[in-house]
């Protein structure tokens, strides 16, 4: 007996689908408004971020490797204006008030 197919016979198109989107990038990508502007915000897996360590803009701590998270950059702008962010801060960037600029001794919570 042969195993079993995971994926149906014959899909039809011969463009790639959204599951190899997910599986080439590690997550899903989206349009969002924020800020009046339309953003670009691909989530990532942790698989696909291993041995990279990032920056968040919402909470100006290190995102280690591994660990999932969101990408995110205006749609006009280039490759260069991407952001790293936590999942937790790109949600609540609305309710954050302006980065505040920590001391390298200050505390990091």
């Amino acid at each position: 007996m042969s195993p079993r197919r995971n994926r149906p016979k014959g899909t039809g198109s011969s463009g790639p689908s959204a599951e190899d989107d997910r599986s080439r990038y590690g997550g899903w990508q989206s349009s969002e408004n924020w800020q009046g502007e339309d953003w670009s915000v691909r989530h990532v897996a942790g698989a696909s971020a291993q041995g990279k360590t990032y920056r968040c803009p919402g909470c100006d701590q290190m995102i280690p490797s591994g660990v999932p998270h969101v990408v995110a950059w205006p749609e006009h702008a280039g490759v260069d204006d991407r952001r790293h962010w936590h999942k937790a801060c790109w949600n609540a960037k609305d309710r954050r008030t302006t980065r505040v600029q920590r001391s390298r001794n200050a505390p990091r919570f």
